[in-house]
């Protein structure tokens, strides 16, 4: 079958609902992209800090897997007219290559009762979508990026969410968004569930509203602010500042970000009053890039996110989030575009971040990572789009596991049209 013809079956069975006429950009604007993951996780622990010793016993020494995942994702254009009307379809499939019940639970896989990893799992979903001037409204499967929530796309198959998002443009200078999600499913699950904080064991879900606008005050400054809440859960304000400054043959960026959290309704994670206060900044020059910033948490409890999600901050990095209530982190980063040195697609990075004070009490718990990636995209010929990433992240803490983690991802995007 053509590309041409498997483009207008495609468009045909997912948009029989939508009106015939105008449906020309429909088709024509459409894409359909292929990815391909190949992931493979090898983590060791190196103490039992924090546990019981019952817990020590039981606890795995290691968690080794290696999985195949495959995301195929249609976005349709949209019919000509006033009101243009369009729909996107995402298929998720990941299948176990390697695994045991001894080394299960690197999060690529979903795990049975028995402790052993799935042989595959997949899911589908379909996104409904109007566009009125530079305002789109979108129901069905979402991927959220925002200050508030960020989906998790860190392993085989990404987190996805399901309800209504808003995005308008109309504006020069400001993008708006607003919307409300009811459910959604972890990366390594095909079960959809109400929505939760991370580290909630309870039976209680609730509905996640936000709203929120990036403004641009000029050239090389932007604004952000944000609102969002979990239903019973917690409230979440954010305000971000982000500034571009050139600097001799450089740039200079400050990122600076603040969240205040609330317990909501029931507060069923318990109450929360905390502030979080961080800043980074970053100078570019010739391919390389060195960063230094610190963050402050602030009140009662730590940063509350939703269940599995990413959180948005300089600190979410390979393993640790540094996030604990009261919680003081300095980090430093380096990284290098090889595109200076004429070796387009090649990059490296390396981080270290060091948190102490966590959770308060008299002497403060601590913990600390040193993060190093190398990765390379293929940039032209029959192989341009396959990538390759290393990742060894090494962490410590006197609250939780040590770990030592090295990870390979393989990954080729394939534009079918």
């Amino acid at each position: 079958m053509t590309p041409v013809i498997l483009r207008v079956a495609t468009c045909g069975l997912l948009c029989g609902c939508l009106p015939v006429a105008g449906a020309a950009g429909l088709i024509d604007d459409s894409k359909l992209k292929l990815q391909l993951r190949n992931v493979y996780f090898n983590e060791n622990f190196r103490d039992e800090q924090g546990m019981s010793a019952r817990a020590a016993a039981n606890a795995k020494s290691e968690r080794v897997e290696w999985a195949q995942g495959a995301l195929l994702d249609y976005q349709s254009g949209f019919t000509s007219g006033t009101l243009g009307l369009g729909v996107d379809a995402l298929g998720l499939l990941g299948v176990r290559l390697d695994s045991g019940r001894g080394r299960s639970g690197t999060g690529l896989l979903p795990m049975h009762d028995d402790g052993r990893a799935a042989d595959e799992f997949s899911s589908a979903g379909f996104t409904a979508k109007a566009r009125l001037g530079k305002t789109v409204v979108r129901h069905g499967t979402l991927l959220p990026k925002l200050p508030v929530l960020v989906h998790n796309d860190a392993r085989l198959l990404p987190q996805t969410f399901q309800g209504t998002q808003l995005t308008s443009t109309d504006i020069d200078g400001l993008a708006f968004t607003a919307g409300r999600l009811e459910r959604f499913k972890q990366r390594d699950s095909a079960d959809s569930t109400g929505l939760y904080a991370d580290g909630y064991a309870g039976p209680e879900s609730g509905d996640f509203s936000f709203a929120g606008a990036d403004y641009a005050l000029g050239k090389g400054l932007r604004i952000s602010l944000y609102q969002g809440q979990l239903d019973d859960f917690y409230r979440q304000r954010y305000l971000g500042l982000v500034h571009e400054l050139p600097i001799g043959a450089g740039v200079l960026t400050t990122d600076l970000r603040y969240f205040q959290s609330r317990d909501h309704g029931a507060g069923y994670t318990g109450s929360l009053d905390n502030h979080m206060y961080s800043g980074q900044l970053a100078y570019s020059l010739a391919g390389h890039t060195f960063g230094a910033g610190y963050q402050v948490l602030d009140g009662q409890g730590g940063l509350p996110y939703v269940s599995g999600a990413t959180v948005y901050s300089f600190s979410n990095v390979g393993i640790g989030k540094f996030i604990e209530e009261d919680e003081k982190t300095w980090m430093a980063s380096y990284a290098y575009n090889f595109a200076a040195a004429g070796v387009p697609g090649l990059t490296f990075m390396a981080r270290y971040l060091s948190g102490d004070n966590g959770r308060s009490g008299e002497n403060g718990l601590a913990e600390w990572e040193r993060d190093m990636e190398l990765a390379y995209v293929v940039q032209a010929g029959p192989a341009k789009g396959l990538g390759v990433k290393l990742r060894n992240y090494v962490y410590r803490s006197d609250f939780a596991r040590g770990r030592d983690s090295n990870r390979i991802y393989l990954t080729y995007d394939i534009a079918i049209w």
